[in-house]
């Protein structure tokens, strides 16, 4: 049986330091795919979560950009503690968004 591979989404992150003389500071900037479609849930975050919509980008990025990290190296020391707090913290988020979602349809 020959089974689909779900294609991966690829990002680009430019990060530009910027400074108060305009003057061009550092830049860092990589690569990073995702199973996730990272519009989508930045989306779902702007219209659910009560957040600010700034705000609700970042969040969308930070967590899409941690949580295959930890998920990847959930054994190492500096996760451990902190997966069973983050476990909880995205089934809440997803409550949050889900609910939102249901009363604002």
């Amino acid at each position: 049986m020959i089974t689909k591979a779900k294609k991966a989404n690829c990002y680009r992150v430019t990060i530009e330091e910027m400074n108060s003389v305009h003057i061009p500071g550092e830049t860092l900037q990589f690569e990073f795919q995702d199973r996730e479609d990272l519009f989508k849930i930045i989306e779902h975050l702007k219209q659910g979560s009560g957040l600010e919509e700034s705000t609700a980008t970042k969040v969308g990025i930070a967590l899409r950009l941690l949580g295959p990290v930890m998920m990847a190296n959930h054994k190492h020391a500096l996760f451990v503690d902190f997966m069973p707090h983050f476990k909880a913290f995205m089934h809440s988020l997803k409550n949050t968004v889900k609910n939102s979602t249901k009363v604002n349809r």
